[in-house]
């Protein structure tokens, strides 16, 4: 029985070692991998440092554009209220066109009121005038 005894416990030796052996195996395997998602890791990680600096730039450029744009936006704001500015004027200056107008065209109308007028005595007094000369070339031929 005792051989038996021996037998197992040899048995049982050889069983642990085999377990020892093939957990080793895995247990390198596992180094294997776990050293290959660390080398993963370190590339995503240069990869991210250089996003990260990327985008710090773009954030940068982003801003600087931002100021620019407002800038050239007050900028524009004032060129604004001045086109508003000259805007007001041009319709002073229409309004005062238009109050000249109205009262030339007045002035006119009355001033042509008066031509007529003139014009209708000079007439009448033309006709005066001929039937005068008239009369006095008739008188004339009547005396010779």
């Amino acid at each position: 029985m005792e051989i038996i005894l021996y037998v197992s416990i040899a048995l049982v030796a050889v069983a642990f070692a085999v377990l020892v052996y093939f957990l080793v195996q895995t247990l390198k395997a596992l180094k294997q991998t776990l050293q290959n998602v660390a080398s993963t890791l370190e590339g995503v990680e240069k990869q991210l440092r250089g996003v990260t600096v990327e985008t710090t730039e773009l954030l940068h450029k982003t801003n600087r554009l931002a100021e620019d744009i407002q800038g050239k936006s007050e900028s524009l704001n004032s060129l604004f209220v001045q086109v508003k500015d000259v805007g007001t004027s041009l319709n002073q200056i229409n309004q005062s066109f238009r109050k000249v107008s109205t009262k030339v065209a007045a002035a006119s109308e009355q001033q042509s009121e008066q031509v007529s007028k003139a014009l209708q005595w000079s007439d009448a007094a033309l006709k005066v005038w001929q039937k005068w000369q008239l009369k006095k070339k008739e008188v004339d031929g009547k005396v010779e």
